[in-house]
């Protein structure tokens, strides 16, 4: 199955460059329809002009944007540098930690399609 979702430039390009090898996103009723070996088309937004696809190679679930931070390696979010109260602080301008409690978060593992 091939799911479409929007990515904003500067993490859209780190998936396009093979730099970024997981993508964060809530656990809602979209994302629970995902499954290993399926494919992501990621459109870059908001211009939509780009366009990249992966395959999901991994499905991880925690129940905060924290706790998936302090697992998971920087630099599989190509992240590095950053501390995980600045990635949570990022993703909370995206995702509201009221959807977070609600719905969990979801760690998608991708490789990039020849």
């Amino acid at each position: 199955m091939i799911h479409k979702m929007g990515l904003f430039e500067i993490p859209f390009n780190s998936i396009k460059l093979g730099r970024k090898i997981v993508e964060v996103r809530l656990y809602d009723e979209k994302r629970r329809k995902l499954n290993i070996g399926d494919k992501i088309e990621f459109v870059q937004i908001p211009d939509k002009n780009d366009a990249v696809t992966v395959k999901v190679t991994g499905l991880r679930n925690y129940n905060t944007f924290k706790e998936m931070y302090e697992d998971i390696s920087p630099s599989d979010l190509d992240t590095v540098g950053e501390s995980v109260e600045e990635m949570v602080e990022n993703t909370y301008k995206i995702y509201t930690p009221e959807k977070e409690k609600e719905w969990g978060t979801l760690a998608i593992s991708v490789k990039l399609e020849a």
